[in-house]
């Protein structure tokens, strides 16, 4: 059997073919456009990722030689993002709002003040941003012509983009989400594993449109992808893409850690079996349900990551590609003092500053591109410190290594300066794809190809360590960070 593995990520949609020993054997992508109608609203047009899916599946069939039905199908997904359709057309009725939007500030100022804070956080282990789903459904409710009633006859559905995908793969068959996804919407009680009625309310959403939940290794019905198959193949193994990165390094046991470097990047730790309340600045997530268990995690988001170099890139075009800012990075020994602080879309962890603009700070008259550049990656290992420190001390102390993944793991100065940074080694692994092998790894388990993690965790190649060189520099370019982003979050 081979496993297709959706990964539908911010920027596109990437299709991979897994053989049963984990091997990619062919790869494709199809990015997707961003919409951004005013300043902090970041939306994706849904019907073109689903069709873009459609699209990746294909390509992805005609490189392995055609069509078979000796394939299953997992996905990954960002998450966050959130769509509302109509389930009798089955268009959306306005665009996704994106993980990045923040068109919801204002209404979770309003719910904080009103005292609602301790009640969000006591059933979802969230705190009230909007960064999760529930204030972007709000919004659309409250401001597209005639959502609020049609959501009330029981019209409207909703979902993250996995549930998204899955109705539309399976022709409006199956509503389903997985205990990831929905821990993340701040609607879903972490303790229940179910949608919670009084978060529901709070956020004036109707239970009508909510997704029936299940674990990350079950099976979410079938699909042909609209032909691409002449016949059925499984949906198996769901999960949101940080989670699945958690389990495609394989931290499968308590107090084991990753970072996704992606458009923004996630901070997870493997905390356990229990809920636990997370330190200040994180949030507590449910890391993945398997094998009967649940195993939860503490999180921290950064919202601009990969994203802060694809701006230099593709807005500034200061370089052609992200991946030439390493060797201008190199050029020089420091940044000059120069600091990016990259709030496009706020601050996420630990700063939790959703009004937060971006800031360049420190340039002077002998400030070069080069400086520029390197200040850009260094902003990533900074923000990154920031996370691992709540997380270690929360967790007892340094953490053994920190396991990465994700496009910007092929910077070697990063990387360098991120061990550094953190005084713990990096190890990176053959797959650069951590999702993608998370979702392989779900399905498997749902097909029961595998029945426990010790199974799979030989599955990990690691490809490089990066050990850290920390010094007293380290600790005193960190402290210029900080001053850097006390400037913006006041």
């Amino acid at each position: 059997m081979r496993i297709i593995a959706i990964d539908q990520s911010t920027s596109s949609t990437k299709a991979m073919l897994f053989d049963e020993q984990c091997h990619m054997l062919h790869r494709c992508n199809v990015d997707h456009r961003q919409y951004y109608p005013q300043a902090g609203w970041v939306e994706h047009d849904a019907v073109e990722i689903y069709d873009n899916t459609v699209e990746a599946i294909r390509q992805l069939m005609l490189q392995a030689g055609g069509a078979t039905a000796d394939c299953t199908l997992a996905i990954t997904n960002q998450r966050e993002t959130v769509v509302v359709w109509d389930k009798h057309t089955g268009l959306p009725v306005y665009n996704a709002l994106v993980w990045q939007d923040n068109r919801g500030a204002a209404l979770c100022a309003q719910l904080r003040e009103e005292g609602a804070s301790d009640l969000v956080f006591q059933r979802s282990g969230l705190l009230i941003d909007p960064n999760f789903s529930a204030t972007g459904v709000r919004w659309i409710l409250d401001h597209v012509e005639g959502a609020r009633e049609a959501a009330r006859r029981g019209d409207l559905l909703m979902g993250t983009i996995d549930t998204w995908l899955v109705w539309r793969l399976t022709g409006g068959e199956c509503f389903y989400t997985d205990t990831t996804n929905a821990s993340r919407t701040m609607l879903f009680n972490i303790h229940t594993m179910a949608w919670d009625d009084d978060l529901l309310r709070l956020f004036d959403i109707p239970r009508s449109m909510m997704a029936e939940v299940l674990p990350c290794d079950a099976t979410y019905g079938t699909t042909t992808v609209e032909g691409v198959f002449d016949k059925p193949i499984a949906i198996a193994g769901v999960l949101g893409d940080s989670h699945g990165a958690l389990v495609g390094q394989m931290c499968f046991e308590e107090g084991s850690g990753k970072v996704t470097y992606g458009t923004g990047s996630s901070v997870m730790v493997n905390i356990g079996p229990q809920p636990l309340a997370a330190p200040e600045g994180l949030v507590t997530s449910v890391g993945f349900s398997a094998l009967g268990r649940h195993c939860y995690g503490y999180e921290g988001n950064i919202y601009s990551t990969g994203a802060t170099l694809k701006w230099m890139a593709d807005q500034l075009q200061i370089v052609r590609h992200p991946s030439e800012m390493e060797a201008e990075a190199v050029s020089v020994d420091s940044t000059g003092g120069v600091y990016v602080v990259p709030a496009f879309a706020g601050l996420g962890a630990p700063w939790w500053k959703p009004d937060a603009k971006a800031a360049v700070v420190g340039m002077t008259f002998a400030t070069t591109r080069a400086h520029f550049l390197r200040a850009a990656l260094e902003s990533i290992a900074y923000q990154v410190r920031d996370l691992i420190g709540v997380m270690a001390a929360a967790t007892g102390g340094r953490l053994r290594e920190v396991c990465a993944d994700g496009g910007p793991t092929r910077n070697r100065f990063l990387m360098q300066f991120q061990a550094d940074q953190l005084d713990t080694p990096v190890v990176c692994t053959e797959v650069e794809d951590a999702s993608a092998l998370g979702a392989v790894v779900m399905n498997g388990f749902a097909r029961k190809v595998w029945t426990a993690p010790a199974d799979v965790v030989g599955l990990r190649k690691v490809t490089q360590v990066y050990e850290p060189h920390h010094t007293p520099a380290m600790d005193t370019l960190y402290q210029g960070w900080l001053e850097a982003v006390r400037l913006i979050a006041k």
